[in-house]
């Protein structure tokens, strides 16, 4: 969840240029083939993968899943992680299960995606996630990394993907943004291919799809038009956000931030998701600057103090964000917690 503060640029700012996003736009598929890809009887892919360190699939991808209701993500026979992907070769559905020892991954998918997302696994599982230079200067810092010697930082290479729910998080709380996304992906996205359509797996909406969702519709999930707008410019710019995936991180996080309403905080959550970025802190989040500074200074501060203590850490400050939000660090609550808005049309 964001919310702005002090020193962190308002994600509802206006950029009077879109750098060279300018002019593109993504066009929708074609009907039939969006049907084709959900009815179709698709064939089972498989792949099995072997990591040369132990790794966590569940950690790894938690921060893949917006709210235990998301219906892109479930959990499939024995345990595995099943996920919908709307991906550059169309749908698919990948499932992950590890074997004993937490080194190797049975993965099967179906859809004409399947083997784009087979080929992406070991991305997408950080097994590119270099931590070599990673230095604890904490000694819970230092705990957290020994208790989640699993955890990687994700490389999924679809950046829309994790964008759209990045936008409709800003400036409110998880409950009501997670509510949110789930009712616009059923309402305007697709059956995922393959068996796991028959209870409820989807695929977000394509960018065009997104584009098109009325504003009543943006409304009846509480999506407020700033929030609903930016999604939308970043729809119409899709080609060239995708694009990131082959820059450097922070020059990917620089191209995201030059569309109206994408900030730091939105391109940080981001690319700790498509780009692998090891140093993308939630700089502007309602939460990290105070539960972080609580458990390493003992007292909650705000994004300055944040800066200076993981400024040691500096190519895995977001390592040391998520290592200390898997070991559950959170601040004391005191008070009311901040209730869902009731004024917008349900």
């Amino acid at each position: 969840m964001y919310v702005p503060s002090a020193g962190t640029p308002d994600h509802g700012s206006t950029v009077s240029a879109v750098g060279d996003t300018g002019g593109v736009t993504t066009e929708p598929a074609a009907a039939p083939a969006a049907a084709l890809a959900a009815t179709v009887d698709w064939p089972q892919r498989s792949r099995v993968w072997r990591s040369a360190r132990p790794l966590s699939v569940s950690a790894i991808l938690s921060t893949l899943r917006h709210g235990g209701g998301d219906p892109t993500f479930i959990r499939g026979r024995g345990g595995s992680v099943v996920r919908g992907l709307r991906t550059p070769e169309g749908l698919a559905t990948l499932e992950l299960q590890t074997r004993p020892g937490d080194v190797e991954v049975v993965a099967r998918a179906w859809g004409p995606g399947a083997e784009w997302a087979l080929d992406g696994i070991p991305d997408l599982l950080g097994e590119s996630d270099d931590a070599s230079g990673f230095v604890a200067h904490h000694e819970l810092v230092a705990e957290a990394a020994r208790r989640f010697t699993g955890w990687r930082v994700p490389r999924s290479r679809l950046v829309f993907e994790s964008l759209a729910p990045a936008v409709i998080e800003q400036k409110v709380t998880g409950q009501e943004a997670f509510a949110g996304f789930r009712q616009l992906v059923r309402r305007f996205g697709e059956p995922a291919p393959g068996p796991y359509a028959s209870v409820g797996l989807f695929v977000q909406p394509s960018p065009a799809a997104w584009a098109a969702i009325p504003s009543w519709h943006w409304l009846k999930a509480s999506v407020d038009p700033a929030r609903s707008r930016t999604v939308v410019g970043a729809a119409r710019a899709a080609g060239r956000l995708e694009q990131t995936v082959d820059m450097a991180p922070l020059a990917g996080r620089t191209r995201m931030r030059a569309l109206p309403g994408i900030g730091a905080w939105t391109a940080a959550e981001v690319a700790q998701r498509a780009l692998g970025d090891a140093d993308a802190v939630s700089f502007g989040d309602y939460h990290v600057a105070k539960d972080i500074t609580w458990a390493l200074l003992g007292e909650s501060r705000g994004d300055d103090v944040l800066a200076e203590v993981l400024e040691p850490y500096a190519g895995h400050r977001y390592r040391v964000q998520r290592l200390l939000e898997l070991s559950g660090y959170r601040r004391p609550r005191r008070g009311p917690r901040m209730a869902p808005r009731t004024h917008l049309p349900r």
